[in-house]
């Protein structure tokens, strides 16, 4: 049964409260001020906390931070509305206006609790994946480093990869990870380390091209003191760090060549030594590379090392660009939905028709990566229950969908016009794009043209001007 905590100064309205809650199965404490609720009761044992704005001492929305994250509900008059949305502002769940319905409340406070077990339970999944051992399956690779589900995917492409991780974790082999900027290389690294028998071991990560040239070598191989000016100690290096583990080098293809070498002895005699070092050590390292660039191009044209592209290219993984992935990235961007909601504390979030029609027709250039992005971004600024391809802020192009699906999204979906005819086959994008527009402008305003045609308004925009398809200035059609 729900404990929930009512703190009220007015004894009647209190009263009132308490006789309502537990009439519905509610467990009731109660107090007339913030001190005395302190004095009385542990705070952050209640399940919620509905308390008044304006009490006598400190104000209700002090129990926010005594709460230690537990809901509070504020009750405000009208006439201090917006205090409460200030109260929202400091983390108040929600407000409720004084006098208030008692079905109004009820569902307040049912709702309130509803959404903090569905956070619970997201939680609770969260920790039972940290406490299942890495594994593979034909739909991802779980990374029981942080819980969550490393890769997720079960495209053609990606179940070839998880049969060749199953394969190549287990060994020491050295491994070449290649792919576009932001298609999970790291992640597909951190699967190889914590499926091998190195797991428990440290993994190692650098990205190359983020380290001076300058620095590269010492920040890798360590140093001894007075190597170079400004060297005031010895340090151990990057590649000493991981010994017994698994050393992770992300854009291997920025390595200067002079670090080549010695990266490469690393690979051939077991050893490193330091910059200003006569003398050498022994480190049991297994290396994983990647990649977004060719290799074996760059050796040829000398701005790679040859001998270390083959040493490197003893298993090599391709990762697919996410717009290879098929249908892939709808399941990838629900998961990525349901972990920023359950970090905002926001379980009603969903996509709307078009932001799901905009994720799978989008290009995506910055891949796994850029798709993350747009969904935090649109997570934290979404005030609806709906998410919109505007707020993803994707903007696709007609010719970014095929004739099956742009033919889809003409007037029968919904179009309450009279007039409205199929498009034939014999009608191109460009074609249809114009029919549609004219036919309909009319009697649609811009954003209801270009929801149906499944673009964004500005699109809508920049085709009307290509084709020379001028916005007619109707009554019907202006939009508001």
């Amino acid at each position: 049964m729900p404990h929930i905590l009512i703190v009220e100064d007015e004894t009647i309205i209190r009263s009132a409260l308490r006789r309502l809650l537990e009439r519905n199965q509610y467990q009731v404490s109660e107090a007339g001020s913030v001190q005395e609720a302190q004095e009385r009761f542990s705070i952050a044992s209640f399940d919620l906390i509905v308390s008044d704005l304006r009490l006598p001492g400190a104000p209700g929305t002090e129990l926010i931070k005594l709460g230690q994250g537990k809901p509070v509900l504020i009750m405000t008059s009208y006439a201090s509305l917006r205090s409460a949305v200030d109260s929202m502002k400091m983390g108040a769940v929600d407000y409720i206006a004084k006098p208030f319905d008692h079905d109004e409340m009820l569902q307040a406070v049912a709702r309130i609790l509803r959404d903090r077990q569905s956070i619970q339970s997201l939680q609770a999944e969260h920790s039972a994946a940290a406490a299942r051992p890495p594994s593979v399956s034909d739909k991802g690779v779980v990374n029981n480093s942080n819980g969550e589900i490393g890769i997720i995917g079960s495209c053609p492409p990606m179940q070839d990869l998880y049969v060749k991780i199953r394969k190549v974790a287990p060994t020491d082999s050295n491994v070449l990870i290649q792919g576009e900027s932001g298609t999970g290389k790291e992640l597909v690294a951190r699967a190889l380390h914590n499926l091998s028998k190195r797991a428990k071991a440290p993994m190692i990560s650098v990205n190359c091209a983020a380290i001076p040239e300058s620095l590269i070598e010492s920040e890798l191989f360590g140093h001894e003191k007075g190597a170079f000016t400004g060297a005031s100690a010895g340090r151990a290096g990057l590649v000493e760090a991981a010994d017994g583990g698994t050393l992770f080098l992300d854009e291997i293809g920025e390595l200067p060549l002079e670090a080549q070498a010695r990266l490469l002895r690393v690979l051939q005699e077991g050893e490193i030594r330091r910059v200003g070092s006569v003398q050498s050590q022994k480190v049991d390292v297994r290396l994983i590379a990647a990649t977004h660039r060719d290799l074996k191009s760059l050796a040829k044209v000398g701005q790679f090392r040859e001998d270390l592209y083959y040493r490197l290219h003893v298993i090599a993984l391709k990762l697919p660009a996410l717009r290879e992935r098929g249908a892939d990235v709808l399941e990838i961007a629900h998961s990525f939905l349901a972990r920023q909601s359950a970090k905002v504390g926001r379980t009603d979030l969903k996509f709307a028709p078009d932001a799901e029609q905009a994720i799978r027709h989008y290009t995506w250039p910055g891949n796994v990566r850029e798709l993350e992005n747009a969904i935090e971004r649109s997570v934290i600024l979404c005030e609806s229950p709906e998410i919109s391809a505007e707020l993803l802020g994707i903007d696709i192009e007609l010719s970014d969908l095929d004739d099956e699906d742009f033919i889809g999204l003409g007037p029968q979906q919904g179009s309450n016009s009279s007039t409205s005819h199929e498009p034939t086959e014999d009608l191109s994008l460009e074609d249809y794009f114009q029919h549609f527009v004219l036919e309909h402008q009319d009697h649609m305003t811009e954003t209801e043209l270009a929801r149906k045609l499944g673009v964004s308004r500005k699109c809508l925009w920049e085709r009307r001007q290509r084709l020379g398809i001028p916005r007619r200035k109707t009554s019907v059609a202006s939009e508001s």
